[in-house]
């Protein structure tokens, strides 16, 4: 484990804030957080979740933060099947069964699939993807992205944006950027321009047989949470982009109903 001053330079680096800007936002003296940064003085623990905070770090690293300094953890770890999380599993599964007959994915901060309902099932799990499935293990085959989606050059290059961006907030994680490293090297994605100007949303298409299915996300998180994974965790609601999409989920859930 990396000392105090070194993690703290490196999140304040990392941030793009000056020594000044980050004592401001703080509220402590210039010459403090310099004596932070160097091992002159100690913080305490309240300083330590202050600048956590400021920073905008994370739930695992601001624990990370506390660890450095000598402090325990402030942010529980606990998994899903932890009594204490009971409230919390039956709000992920009451949001997407009720989505139905739209298909929902949950989804850890590695963006391993936590849950899925039952249209997501239908639609991506031919293709492999169930509970468990890791979907930045599955990018290192990107010939099965672009068999299942049309305009994968697209969506590659959104998810390509995507994984830095997350990668940056958490202050670099490995697993999200190999997985950039793989998109960034085919050509059509990291070099991909929009025809013509943006739009509301970027549908991906997906393919199923001779059907084509273009489906919107959005992301919902829990946004009081204080256990780690749980403060990390998204949960992506898919939506019908046209009529004939809205059409076939709606027959692909009628068909469920009559074959339970």
């Amino acid at each position: 484990m990396q000392d105090f001053p070194v993690v703290l330079k490196d999140w304040r680096r990392a941030r793009r804030l000056s020594q000044l800007q980050l004592s401001v936002e703080a509220g402590v003296s210039a010459r403090h957080l310099a004596f932070l940064e160097t091992g002159r003085a100690r913080p305490s623990r309240g300083m330590v979740l202050r600048l956590a905070e400021v920073l905008g770090l994370p739930r695992a690293e601001a624990n990370g933060m506390l660890g450095a300094a000598g402090f325990s953890a402030q942010f529980p770890v606990l998994g899903l099947d932890a009594a204490g999380m009971a409230e919390v599993r039956r709000a992920m599964d009451w949001t997407i069964q009720r989505h139905a007959p739209y298909p929902a994915i949950i989804m850890d901060r590695l963006w391993r699939i936590v849950a899925l309902n039952g249209p997501a099932k239908r639609i991506f799990g031919p293709a492999g993807f169930e509970a468990g499935a890791s979907l930045l293990e599955a990018l290192a085959d990107l010939s099965l992205f672009a068999t299942l989606i049309e305009n994968w050059p697209e969506v590659g290059h959104h998810t390509l944006l995507r994984l830095r961006a997350e990668s940056a907030r958490a202050g670099g994680l490995a697993e999200l950027d190999r997985a950039a490293a793989v998109l960034a090297c085919d050509p059509q994605i990291a070099g991909f321009q929009p025809k013509g100007p943006a739009r509301a949303v970027v549908p991906t298409i997906y393919r199923m047989g001779a059907v084509r299915v273009p489906l919107f996300s959005t992301y919902a998180q829990f946004g009081s949470a204080e256990e780690v994974a749980l403060a990390d965790m998204k949960i992506e609601l898919m939506f019908p982009a046209d009529a004939e999409a809205e059409a076939f989920l709606q027959t692909l859930d009628s068909r469920a109903d009559q074959n339970p």
